[in-house]
């Protein structure tokens, strides 16, 4: 939100994020219940000509730009060898700390978790299934199309249970200036409403 509000490119909404990650740090519950529950965020930043996804681990963090295609995010890295941006002291962390040998080619997400990154394309799980339904529409993909991926319940994308998906945005970004950006927002906690 600090990015959107402070930043008028994607670019500038990422440093705006490292910047405050940096500073002051992460944290904070994902549940209202009393339960303890945080883990580390992703993002996806668009403008109408650029798109980031922005990682974190702590306060480390890699960013990729998005050059093409379709590209998902979901309760794991998925950042591997291409990194347009990063913490300058990502990597000296990560060999510090045994994680990785500063010989081999540097993978964000097989270095900063434990997902084997080679299986997240294949494994069923959110990841995995939002890759597949957004490139089953890969080059037709609408406003609806994207609407049915974010309520599609069989797939887990729109999550039930203790994890509840509480919300969905659709945006769209006409790279033409005179015309206008138009958002989606859930007008339930549940995307399938």
């Amino acid at each position: 939100r600090l990015g959107l509000e402070r930043a008028d490119t994607a670019e500038k909404a990422l440093s705006v994020i490292v910047d405050l990650l940096e500073k002051y740090g992460q944290g904070g519950n994902c549940m209202e219940s009393h339960m303890a529950f945080t883990y580390h965020n992703s993002f996806l930043i668009a403008d109408r000509k650029e798109a980031w996804v922005l990682e974190t681990s702590g306060k480390y963090w890699a960013a990729e730009k998005v050059e093409g295609g379709v590209r998902n995010i979901s309760n794991q890295l998925s950042i591997t060898t291409k990194i347009d941006r990063e913490h300058p002291g990502l990597k000296e962390y990560a060999k510090s700390n045994g994680w990785w040998d500063g010989e081999k080619e540097f993978d964000f997400a097989a270095t900063y978790s434990y997902v084997n990154t080679a299986r997240m394309t294949t494994s069923r799980g959110r990841y995995c299934e939002g890759y597949k339904l957004l490139n089953k529409h890969k080059g037709s993909i609408t406003s609806e199309i994207m609407m049915e991926i974010l309520r599609d319940k069989e797939s887990g994308i729109n999550m039930e249970g203790g994890f509840m998906t509480t919300g969905s945005m659709v945006s769209v970004l006409p790279q033409q200036p005179n015309l206008p950006c138009i958002h989606f927002f859930t007008g339930t906690p549940d995307p399938a409403r």
